[in-house]
């Protein structure tokens, strides 16, 4: 993903958790918030150290990357958000984490798309 896509300012992912507007599921939680000025979406990953070693971790990380590269273009513009990764998601092959991402986007309106 291009730069112009990520938040990476801590003061900004603050912003977005304080509006506490949050989907989830027993895997991951969506935080996002509105930006009209961008003329795209931007996201966060967030990751904790209960997930696994660093090579879980990053996995974990690449595999969503890549996730949210394959739709990119379905993603509302203007929307900032932070996917928070929960330790239960270790478990999860990559076909279910993309079906359950998808479903995830889906219920809290960043994509208007289904995706299979």
């Amino acid at each position: 993903m291009k730069k112009r896509y990520r938040i990476k300012k801590n003061s900004e992912i603050d912003a977005i958790f304080k509006k506490k507007v949050v989907k989830g599921d027993s895997y991951f939680a969506i935080y996002q918030s509105e930006d009209p000025a961008n003329e795209h979406f931007r996201f966060a990953l967030s990751i904790g150290r209960r997930y696994g070693g660093a090579v879980e971790r990053n996995l974990a990380k690449r595999r969503i990357r890549m996730i949210i590269q394959e739709i990119k273009d379905d993603i509302s513009k203007g929307k900032d958000f932070v996917i928070v990764i929960k330790p239960s998601a270790i478990e999860l092959s990559y076909q279910e984490m993309q079906s359950r991402l998808h479903a995830l986007f889906k219920k809290s309106k960043l994509t208007e798309k289904e995706h299979e």
